[in-house]
């Protein structure tokens, strides 16, 4: 697809008002579109590279500060210069579901409150939910809220397939 010459830069449409942005011709705002997904692209990729050259330069010694505290996450603070290096290695922790409902059980049967150790959620997946009876559904709907995302939209061409 070719682009219409004179596409006003970030700048300029950072600087122009939504409403006149709006009245822009679609072609124009095709390109714009255009422009901010490579734009976007662009970014995306500087900041996994910059974010590279930060663990190079400094994971190591972050490892080592973390290691002289006897700790294998959290945060330490490095001095590089007059500068501060804030190095966050955050924990992230995954609880085996059906192990669990095990121990869950385990707790409820020598007679303790599971629910003083074990925060317990219940979902219902939307396809799940679709696919029960009506006389079921009706049952869930008192314990079901529905929240609307952001509307997102985008210019396609007429000749690209709609997703």
């Amino acid at each position: 697809m070719t682009y219409p010459v004179n596409i006003p830069s970030m700048n300029d449409m950072l600087n122009l008002p939504a409403g006149e942005l709006s009245q822009m011709p679609v072609d124009l705002l095709v390109a714009l579109q255009g422009e901010l997904d490579h734009a976007s692209k662009q970014l995306k990729a500087a900041n996994t590279r910059f974010g590279t050259a930060l663990e190079v330069r400094y994971a190591t010694r972050a490892e080592e500060a973390r290691r002289a505290c006897g700790k294998d996450t959290g945060t330490v603070r490095l001095v590089d210069g007059d500068y501060t290096v804030v190095a966050d290695l955050p924990k992230r922790v995954d609880w085996n579901q059906e192990k669990l409902a095990q121990i869950a059980q385990n707790i409820a049967d020598s007679g303790e409150d599971p629910a003083e150790f074990i925060d317990t959620k219940f979902s219902v997946s939307e396809r799940k939910f679709g696919a029960l009876p009506e006389s079921w559904r009706k049952g869930f709907e008192p314990a079901r809220t529905v929240k609307m995302g952001a509307l997102r939209l985008r210019l396609v061409s007429g000749r690209e397939e709609v997703r």
